[in-house]
């Protein structure tokens, strides 16, 4: 194999031939040059920021357009930004029912996500003001018709070789850093002072580290960065976890060892820093799919789960599915995993601190003995993380976690369905997805975490 030094040059000169053939990375590699392209916009998109009349921001966005901004608010701790990234209906009630002063910033790549659609048809029936909206996407597409044509105060064309996950450092993440105040010239310029070698070095070693069994990346972050962590397990998972092989990202806070673990920290004590992190781990990843031989820039497997999503709500009402009770998790658990296997906890429940997501991830981890296990969001992973647990390797146990009580109603007008029948496909979909695949998974009701037992 080429040195890192070599690995990083013909990385940095944009060679598709680092990853095996064919690849979708000639139409996928503009992320490197965007913290480059958009330095010369850095005072522009300030002054626009400043400029613009509004009390609070909404973002709609899923996967690679939420999933930045969320770490780029959180950082800095501000209420004036939120990202909106599910269909679950409490959430979506408690921040689209008042959007009197707000601006909302509508942030699809490929401009027909399902969930942004429906978020954005709740939000105009709210707010039809189009001097309120903002969009960003790919030049072309549905969105970009739409905002046209209903007058948008402004439309962001993104860079369109530029994959969603990759794409932090251009509009989709870089216009909202402006809303939040950032110094967008020295978040930018972070990312183009990396040193590349360092971050291909790294890569390097989480790639070869996988192929030697250990192939859980424990991604340790700063407790006042724990957002991150989310950016990042979407990024590698995502990335490197198809045709048999992949990464399991463990984002955590706090240390954890095992045999099939390969502990990586990141470094972050000001918000500003998250230019040259954010770069630094788009560079490793890319590093690691050439050492695993897989193409990092493709998403195979994510469209199974949004296509058994649409079987679902083409034949309302939804199909019952079998479901345990929340005290037999721990001991099917201890039933099913072997040595090298990991946990994946799936919530299709409210977002928020009372449904302890995070506490139950440990709970889970100390009763296996420190199993590696992750935790997320549906319908949020769908577009992440589910690429691995579909196209990785065998290794995933699914538990996937609904409410026990019944959803409240939420319409989404102009479609056939609410938010509650929605977000219940969704999880459906899923699990069929993962059960074609072989996976083994177990769907339980709980209406909190602590339950799961």
């Amino acid at each position: 194999m080429d040195t890192a030094a070599a690995i990083a040059a013909r990385l940095l000169d944009g060679d598709v031939s680092l990853w095996p053939s064919p690849n979708v990375a000639d139409t996928r590699l503009g992320w490197l040059r965007s913290a480059e392209t958009l330095a010369s916009e850095a005072d522009d998109l300030k002054a626009w920021a400043e400029g613009f009349e509004r009390s609070h921001v909404v973002l709609l966005g899923m996967g690679g357009s939420s999933l930045g901004p969320e770490v780029l608010r959180a950082a800095t701790g501000s209420l004036s930004l939120t990202v909106l990234d599910t269909t679950e209906p409490t959430t979506v009630a408690r921040h689209t029912e008042n959007l009197d002063d707000a601006m909302i910033i509508v942030s699809s790549k490929s401009g027909g996500t399902l969930e942004i659609q429906t978020l954005l048809a709740r939000c105009w029936e709210v707010q039809p003001d189009p001097s309120r909206y903002v969009a960003i996407t790919d030049p072309g597409t549905g969105l970009d018709r739409l905002a046209t044509e209903r007058g948008f105060a402004r439309i962001f064309r993104n860079d369109a070789n530029i994959g969603g996950r990759y794409s932090v450092l251009s509009y989709f993440g870089v216009v909202p850093a402006a809303l939040l105040g950032y110094d967008l010239g020295a978040l930018l310029d972070g990312a183009r002072n990396v040193d590349t070698v360092a971050a291909v070095t790294a890569g390097i070693e989480m790639g070869e580290a996988a192929l030697n069994g250990q192939d859980k990346a424990t991604i340790r972050v700063p407790d006042a960065f724990a957002e991150f962590g989310l950016w990042v397990e979407q990024l590698v998972a995502e990335s490197l976890g198809k045709r048999g092989k992949g990464v399991v990202p463990v984002p955590t806070t706090d240390a954890e060892k095992g045999p099939d673990r390969h502990p990586m920290t990141v470094e972050l004590s000001q918000p500003v820093q998250l230019g040259e992190a954010f770069f630094w781990w788009e560079l490793a990843t890319a590093a690691a799919g050439h050492v695993l031989d897989v193409d990092p820039f493709d998403e195979p497997n994510v469209a199974e789960s949004k296509a058994n999503t649409q079987k679902v709500l083409d034949n309302l009402p939804p199909p019952e599915v079998d479901t345990a009770d929340p005290d037999f998790v721990i001991a099917w658990l201890r039933g099913q995993v072997q040595p090298g296997d990991y946990v994946s906890l799936q919530a299709y429940g409210p977002y928020g601190d009372a449904f302890g997501l995070e506490q139950t991830r440990h709970q889970v981890r100390d009763a296996l003995g420190g199993m590696a296990v992750t935790a997320g969001y549906g319908p949020r992973f769908l577009h992440s993380t589910g690429q691995l647990h579909k196209g990785g390797p065998n290794t995933a146990v699914a538990v996937q976690i609904v409410p026990r009580s019944p959803r409240p109603t939420l319409a989404i007008p102009g479609f056939a369905y609410d938010f509650g029948t929605l977000i219940d496909a969704q999880a459906i979909g899923d699990h069929d997805s993962l059960v074609q695949h072989g996976r083994r998974v177990l769907r339980v009701t709980a209406d909190d975490f602590a339950e799961i037992n």
